[in-house]
């Protein structure tokens, strides 16, 4: 793997610490601006909404530039939004910050996933898409607990700043090792919208919002869940969150690892594991090795997806791929909202802090449905689409056809054969 792939994993490791890491700080950062949790709660919905809309706008804004200068662009847009919420004197600029810094996030993501796959021969791009999630991943093990570490004793803006300083480090390995990438001739925003026609693009970014928020839908409210039902101590989530980001570490490298040979199947082993594992978290949630170890493969088999279902889209767009690329990291993003509203609204219905476990199961199992669908209208396609070898005895047939039937003509006109 070139070494330009560690600098985009640098960059997804700034990017993926500042998403997450404002979870443990909300209570700090409430109390400094004199607003509700629920309220500060806007810090995470305005970053995921922020991301969503960013995604599309973002990528094409970058189409008149090379992909290399664009990815400075963003980060240095990541760089600033994390500066602006350091230094946030209200709670309005503070999200303002939060909003910018997520603008980078989609197309950050997409277009690096275009870079990282044209950065190796095609059957490893998809462990290069999974080599740049690594940082993201990573960011789960080590950026976040630190993150929230230093906030809760240094101060949450001490915080925000190192992980501006971590975009720093990521625009200079950019910079310095991610090869002048031009942008490709005769690239439009109606040639790039054209993808968005493929049936297939579509199924891969519903699969996207369907299994990763089948993940998000009990992640969200693991706290509650793990104090209240399991029985850990607050003081023993922030190790639970280490384990699932652990899990999603493996998952992501097994997952780019397999994606590259056997791409769908992959897919339905991990959906089908997701979906039951999600469903016995209703279970395991009332023991606690049980709960840990589920807390693990979910991580595992939820991160295990990424790779696969980026490459589905990257394949399916093969000739406008950026924009969907980015448009499916958006997708991530709209299934974490999605499934943490309608968990919420299940918990605050009085179906308990297990109920999230059940409709992220259902979520996952829709998902594994919907890749059973892409693959049938492939086999359709491939029966619909004559092979070479075919084409080439079809030909061959008619054209014994043809001089038969001039064979035929010349009998009847009593010409010579």
């Amino acid at each position: 793997m070139p070494l330009a792939l560690l600098a985009l994993a640098l960059g997804a490791f700034g990017i993926g610490t500042t998403e997450f890491v404002i979870i443990g700080l909300l209570p700090d950062i409430a109390g400094d601006f004199g607003v509700s949790i629920p309220t500060a709660g806007f810090l995470v919905t305005g970053y995921a909404l922020g991301v969503v809309a960013g995604a599309p706008l973002m990528t094409v804004l970058g189409t008149k530039i090379s992909r290399k200068r664009m990815l400075l662009l963003l980060m240095g847009l990541f760089i600033a939004g994390n500066v602006l919420s350091a230094l946030a004197p209200t709670f309005a600029v503070m999200l303002a910050g939060r909003i910018v810094a997520s603008l980078a996030h989609g197309a950050f993501f997409g277009i690096g996933s275009v870079v990282a796959a044209g950065l190796v021969a095609a059957e490893k791009r998809a462990g290069a898409i999974a080599m740049m999630f690594t940082g993201l991943t990573v960011a789960n093990v080590i950026g976040v607990p630190l993150g929230t570490f230093v906030g809760q004793s240094a101060g949450w803006r001490v915080t925000f700043l190192i992980v501006a300083g971590f975009g720093v480090l990521g625009l200079a390995g950019i910079a310095r090792l991610v090869p002048e990438i031009p942008r490709p001739e005769g690239v439009r925003l109606g040639h790039e919208l054209a993808a968005f026609r493929n049936a297939q693009v579509l199924l891969a970014m519903a699969m996207t919002v369907l299994g990763f928020g089948g993940v998000f839908a009990a992640i969200t409210y693991l706290t509650p869940m793990m104090t209240k039902v399991t029985g850990y101590a607050d003081s023993s989530v922030t190790w639970l969150l280490v384990l699932f980001g652990l899990g999603m570490v493996g998952g992501n490298l097994l997952g780019g690892r397999y994606a590259d040979r056997r791409l769908m199947p992959l897919l339905y082993a991990t959906l089908g594991g997701l979906a039951v594992v999600l469903a016995l978290f209703t279970v395991t949630a009332h023991n606690k090795p049980a709960a840990a170890v589920t807390v693990f493969l979910i991580g595992a088999l939820g991160f295990a997806t990424v790779p696969p279902l980026q490459k589905r889209v990257l394949d399916q767009a093969s000739g406008a791929p950026t924009l969907a690329s980015a448009v499916n990291i958006g997708a991530f993003n709209l299934g974490n909202a999605l499934a943490a509203w309608l968990g919420g609204l299940l918990i605050s219905g009085g179906a308990g802090y297990t109920a999230p476990n059940w409709l992220g199961a259902a979520l996952a199992a829709s998902a594994l449905a919907l890749a059973l669908t892409s693959s049938a209208l492939d086999r359709r396609t491939d029966r619909s689409t004559p092979s070479a070898k075919d084409a080439v005895v079809d030909a061959d047939a008619s054209t014994e056809v043809a001089r038969s039937a001039a064979r035929d003509v010349r009998e009847a006109a009593g010409s010579p054969r």
